[in-house]
């Protein structure tokens, strides 16, 4: 999770990526973020994000962020 954390943080440093619920939803991260974010986790962990993966869901929080990581990880 620091990890994960570290990463958002590069990106947007003036989000609270811990207790923020709808990143998406609330439209504070765009689409230029996410790409940049995908890139990040792609490299950082070894996988592999997807166009089925860019959900809305999947990106909302750092938990769901998370949970996507460990799948693709288990995937893998």
């Amino acid at each position: 999770m620091d990890k994960i954390l570290e990463i958002l943080k590069g990106v947007r440093a003036d989000v609270d990526f811990e207790n923020e619920k709808k990143l998406i939803d609330d439209e504070i991260l765009d689409s230029f973020d996410i790409i940049t974010i995908v890139s990040e986790f792609n490299e950082a962990f070894d996988i592999d994000i997807d166009i089925d993966d860019l959900e809305p869901d999947n990106f909302n929080t750092i938990e769901a962020m998370k949970e996507l990581i460990d799948k693709l990880q288990e995937e893998g």
